[in-house]
């Protein structure tokens, strides 16, 4: 078992607060992400997690063992960096060895160990060469062979991925999905891209200025961002957010975008319920919306600014109001710029969202 906890940790710099108040709790063999923009904490708290840099506050067990203040080589942890970080004048085959001799591992085992991660990375035919006559790609896979060589309870991984070419980070973000399934690895691993964090995560803590803000499954933290924050990064394009006003006729619970008059889910009506007469911001992700090439009572117009065929989708750009606006439509939706369409919210896809505090409200928020 190595279930890794993070309770609590503090780490600062000076005057600045790296990371705030980090709790975390990863389950045995779980793929965990660590997501966010540069600069917002995610491998400030990986390093802490490794022992190269220490908690001023807080606890980290590995295995239930207490681990905060122990150095790395005691942790029961590998580590995949972002520079590659292997020996230039080593070969292949004694950088992926090298975390097994300076353990002392016994020979045979130390091959046979090399010959298993070689074989699983598909880089048994570069033994014999030097990173100089290798690609980023295959160097990358030779850390990562080493990593996994010393066979530890726990993986780190910080951007591992991100020297690569757009393409290759495609075939490795495969292979690592698999290739870490197959060794049971509890893994952290650190990106500021959300394509890879959806895709390979079993869990994505969000991260922003050193304070977690959501840790759940890929598609939860997609559909229902805790946040204002969490919508607006995750999501190609990101989640569009429209400045709505909420109004309550007897019985009734409205929003309204301009004149244009959205009903929420029955859900949702409670919650919405102690914003009346208020502002309401109205978070709606672009493959929601439904768009037609004609008016409708129950769909907002609005012209169209830019169209970017993308093959698998036209996104359309659209102002509202002061809200500039993505739209995904089928690459069969014929429109073009300065085009009038005419969109339709539908209330189970709205996320209505707190404009003081930023925060989501979910029908749960009712009974509180």
């Amino acid at each position: 078992m190595a279930e890794i906890r993070i309770e609590n940790v503090y780490k600062s710099f000076g005057d600045f607060v790296a990371v705030e108040d980090a709790t975390l709790e990863i389950r045995d063999q779980e793929f965990a992400v660590l997501l966010g923009p540069s600069g917002c904490g995610k491998t400030t708290l990986l390093r802490t997690v490794a022992g190269l840099g220490m908690a001023d506050e807080g606890r980290i067990t590995i295995a239930d063992k207490d681990v905060t203040y122990l150095p790395p080589r005691e942790r029961g942890i590998s580590m995949v960096f972002q520079s590659y970080a292997i020996f230039p004048h080593m070969s292949v085959e004694k950088n992926i060895a090298f975390g097994l001799l300076m353990a002392k591992t016994d020979p045979a085992l130390t091959q046979e160990r090399v010959r298993m991660a070689a074989e699983l990375l598909h880089i048994e035919d570069m033994l014999d060469r030097f990173p100089s006559e290798m690609s980023g790609g295959q160097r990358q896979r030779v850390a990562v062979a080493r990593a996994i060589a010393v066979q530890a309870r726990v993986l780190l991984m910080d951007e591992p991925l991100s020297n690569l070419d757009a393409l290759l980070r495609l075939e490795m973000r495969a292979e690592l999905k698999r290739l870490l399934a197959d060794i049971g690895a509890t893994t952290i691993y650190v990106t500021h891209d959300q394509i890879e964090a959806l895709s390979m995560g079993d869990r994505i803590a969000v991260m922003k200025d050193g304070v977690i803000q959501q840790f759940d499954h890929p598609t939860t933290v997609y559909d229902n961002p805790a946040n204002q924050f969490v919508g607006g990064f995750i999501g190609n394009p990101p989640m569009n957010f429209l400045q709505g006003r909420v109004s309550a006729n007897g019985a009734g619970v409205t929003a309204h975008i301009g004149d244009f008059e959205i009903a929420p889910s029955k859900a949702l009506a409670p919650v919405l319920r102690a914003y009346a007469d208020k502002p309401i911001v109205i978070g709606i992700r672009a493959e929601n919306m439904e768009a037609v090439d004609r008016p409708s009572d129950d769909a907002l117009g609005v012209r169209v600014i830019v169209v970017e065929p993308l093959g698998s989708q036209n996104l359309l750009t659209v102002r509202i109001g002061d809200d500039v606006v993505k739209i995904a439509t089928h690459p069969t939706f014929a429109v073009s710029a300065d085009d009038d369409v005419w969109l339709r919210f539908p209330p189970d896809q709205i996320r209505w969202i707190d404009p003081a505090s930023g925060k989501a409200l979910y029908p749960e928020l009712a009974a509180s």
